[in-house]
């Protein structure tokens, strides 16, 4: 299971590169074929080519991943694939190279795969824009989802996700020299200031929403009173009904100074993934963990979206956070808990056998 986690990730398959994503399916459909027996469809998205394998027979379940990353060309040169002191490291091990294997191995287990179906996309980093179609479409055949995202902390599984969105606020003024006639400028970079303000009062922690500004790129030079400004806001929701009231908001906004003018993009792109979307497999995956001898495995709604949030919203039963357990999803400290791959494929491999007997 080491050796196939290596494979994968000494191939880089950053988000939105086509040459290097097409190199990591090929790999990956390399390993599916190895442990598997047969090969998988590779399906082209405009984001990438997506990585389709079934075990034949009436569908049942669907196992769901992505072999994108967020890491760019050149990080594995920087952090190569290292397994030291029961740690694997290197770019994209934990979110989800390591989890996929995994899930390669718990099928492989299994001397009846039928029904099984693997979906590996190729974009869920980037939002699914050209995935997300055919994730739904396959789930609602199969009735079940599997999602390989890594664990929570401590191994725990996610049961519940919130929605999310990221708005593109642009902020136009007018250019002034700062030092001769700054009177003459429109301010974009104060104009942009009292939005955030604003936009920093749209959240409601009790009801979980979240709205938070994330990046603000304005300015050309410390002598120009700066005409343009961008701002990033992210927002996260726990009740769809928040989409509407959010999205209001962020329409609503006016300029605070003469002259300036207010441009919003973006949107909410995942719809929330309720408790109840997995209110019957967690208990599947509690008796798995359960028969295998094992400590009990938590269950934990977290903030972060997924693709599973996808099909949960199509109203598939799904379960999150079946991946690798280890820590630093999207850093450069990321890692994998090697000892305990076995014990989560087994635990995929158990709640697939369920499955297939429903």
């Amino acid at each position: 299971m080491i050796g196939d986690v290596g494979r994968l990730v000494n191939v880089e398959s950053p988000s939105r590169d086509l040459d290097a994503l097409r190199t990591s399916a090929h790999i990956l459909s390399e390993l599916l074929v190895d442990r598997l027996g047969s090969a998988p469809t590779v399906i082209e998205g405009s984001n990438g080519p997506h990585v389709h394998w079934t075990g034949g027979g009436r569908p049942r379940v669907l196992i769901v991943g992505h072999h994108d990353t967020v890491f760019p060309l050149g990080a594995l040169a920087a952090r190569p694939f290292t397994v030291a002191n029961g740690k694997a490291t290197g770019p994209g091990v934990f979110d989800m190279k390591g989890g996929i294997v995994q899930a390669i191995h718990g099928v492989a287990a299994l001397a009846d795969r039928s029904g099984v179906e693997i979906l590996i996309s190729a974009d869920e980093e980037i939002g699914s824009g050209s995935s997300r179609d055919l994730i739904v479409e396959r789930a609602q055949e199969c009735g079940a989802v599997l999602v390989l995202e890594p664990s929570a902390d401590g191994g725990a599984l996610k049961t519940a996700r919130k929605g999310t969105g990221t708005y593109e606020l642009f902020v136009r003024g007018r250019a002034a020299h700062a030092g001769l006639e700054p009177e003459k400028g429109i301010n974009a970079l104060i104009e942009a200031s009292h939005q955030v303000l604003r936009i920093a009062e749209f959240g409601d922690a009790s009801i979980g929403t979240t709205v938070t500004p994330t990046v603000s790129t304005v300015g050309t030079a410390d002598n120009v009173v700066p005409a343009e400004a961008r701002v990033l806001v992210d927002c996260r929701v726990e009740k769809i009904s928040e989409f509407d009231r959010v999205d209001a908001l962020f329409r609503a906004l006016q300029p605070v100074l003469p002259g300036a003018s207010l441009e919003i993009q973006g949107g909410f792109n995942r719809p929330p993934m309720p408790s109840s979307a997995s209110a019957w497999l967690y208990p599947l995956a509690e008796e798995v963990v359960r028969d295998l001898g094992l400590p009990p495995v938590a269950g934990v709604a977290v903030g972060g979206g997924s693709d599973g949030n996808f099909t949960a919203a199509a109203g598939v039963a799904t379960l999150d956070g079946l991946g690798a357990v280890g820590g630093g999803a999207h850093a450069d400290h990321e890692w994998i808990d090697v000892d305990v791959m076995p014990t989560r494929a087994l635990l995929i491999a158990g709640l697939v056998e369920r499955l297939q007997a429903r």
